[in-house]
Formats: C-alpha cells, sequence, structure tokens
C-alpha cells in the first residue's frame, strides 16, 4: 500500500535521506523546504516539491491547503526542518542582549515553531489508524549546544511530542521523537566543522565512528512501519552512545 509521507526540510541531509529511504519503499513523498531550487535538485523519484516557510503561519496554511488538493490524507509526518540560523540575514546590533534576543527567536522558530505549525496545520488530515508523527531533535536536548538557545528550542519538542501522543493516540496514532548525534554530509555541521572538533566528537561514541544521514533516516523508516504500531511516545537516540559520554 502506497503511503503518502509528507517531510520538511527534505532537500537536503537526514530530510534528504528519509525522503530517498520512504519514496524506495514505494510510498509517495512530498519534500518541504524555503529553497525550491534545493527542493527540486534532491531529484527523489515520484516527489512532489512545494517551498514555504512552516515557520510561518501563512505558509504552514499555504502547506494544508496544497496536502488538501494534492494528497487528501497524510499517513507520515517527518520534521526535518531546523538549524541554528545560518541561512538567516544578519542583522547588525550593538546590544548584547539585542544579540541574545535574536539568536533564540530565530532557533525556537526554526526548531520549533516549524514542527508545532506544520504538525497543527496537517493533524486532522493524519490518516488514522496507523499514521506517524515523527520528530527530529538532537544529542543536544540532552548535553546542551554552547549557547543553550538550539538545545533549548530541541528540548522543547519532547513535552510537545508527549503531549500529542497523548491526544492523538486514541485515534490510532503514533508520535516519536529521532534525536541525532554528529551526522556528517548535512549542511547543519558544513564548513564549520575543523579536524579537532570533529575527531573528538567521534571520540564521544562507543562505536567510534560519525553518524550518516542513512542512520536516522533508517530509524524514521522503521518508526513509520507497522512493526513499530505500538512505539508512541518516545524519544530514540541516534548517536553511537554520545550521549552517554566516556
Amino acid at each position: 500500500m502506497t503511503r503518502n509521507v509528507v517531510i520538511s526540510g527534505g532537500g537536503t541531509g537526514i530530510g534528504l535521506a528519509a525522503a530517498q529511504a520512504f519514496a524506495a519503499g514505494g510510498d509517495r513523498v512530498l519534500l518541504l523546504g524555503r529553497r525550491e531550487e534545493v527542493l527540486r535538485a534532491a531529484d527523489v523519484p515520484g516527489a512532489l516539491t512545494f517551498a514555504a516557510d512552516v515557520g510561518d503561519v501563512d505558509g504552514a496554511r499555504r502547506v494544508a491547503r496544497f496536502v488538501a488538493g494534492e494528497l487528501g490524507a497524510v499517513d507520515v509526518l517527518v520534521h526535518g526542518a531546523g538549524g541554528t540560523g545560518q541561512l538567516e540575514p544578519r542583522v547588525e546590533r550593538d546590544d548584547p542582549l539585542d544579540l541574545v534576543a535574536d539568536n533564540w527567536n530565530v532557533n525556537f522558530r526554526l526548531n520549533t515553531l516549524t514542527a508545532v505549525l506544520l504538525t497543527e496545520a496537517l493533524k486532522d488530515r493524519l490518516a488514522e489508524p496507523g499514521g506517524r508523527v515523527l520528530f527530529l531533535s538532537s544529542i543536544a536536548a540532552y548535553r546542551g549546544s554552547g549557547t543553550g538557545a538550539y538545545a533549548a528550542s530541541k528540548a522543547a519538542l519532547h513535552p510537545y511530542a508527549h503531549d500529542l501522543a497523548r491526544q492523538l493516540g486514541p485515534r490510532g496514532i503514533t508520535v516519536n521523537v529521532v534525536a541525532p548525534g554528529y551526522i556528517e554530509d548535512t549542511e547543519f555541521f558544513g564548513e564549520a566543522m575543523d579536524d579537532a572538533r570533529r575527531e573528538r566528537l567521534v571520540a564521544e561514541t562507543a562505536d567510534g565512528r560519525a553518524g550518516a544521514p542513512g542512520d536516522v533516516a533508517a530509524t524514521l523508516h522503521w518508526l513509520a512501519s507497522p512493526a513499530a504500531g505500538h512505539v508512541t511516545s518516545q524519544i530514540i537516540q541516534v548517536n553511537g552512545g554520545a550521549e552517554r559520554g566516556h
């Protein structure tokens, strides 16, 4: 049976790997992202694309209208959109407190509000029974991220997912969170990753290797499968044991 799979942040990194995994399994995929050229370049077989900023109410509404017209029901909703603001316009600020406010606002819009608005916009279209909602958190939600803003915005997804699981459970819909660690070949780390930092992050794992987008995509694909039908309100860590430390 072909399922309808909606993936935000589906043009790059983990979102793209997830899209490829679902498409390979015969599912119909809708890729969402802010950059239309990136979505088109993703070239996922049979995928639809729709450019919108789902951290904005109007953007989430436009996605909901598109889904209603093109897909109808949503079997799997994957929240891959997020970041720390690398792609955001730089605003010059003289007051350090203004910089703090900007950083926290950007992180919560990119990582929390995108997931919440898209979920709420599509909640009534989730297939029942059998619907799946999957959030991407981060190891940073447990360990911090330096400034705290990114980590806090990812950690905020956890209680939302737990509440959502209780709310949607009676409809036969599961809600889970996947928290990756260091994942290579993504825009998130990009050119900012120097050799020393990479070695340190890999050394923190129990299996001695960096993660790949496919590691996370495989976990998302399993959570969306019938085999995970009784798994809900869980946070699955995909970080090679790095969260446990050494």
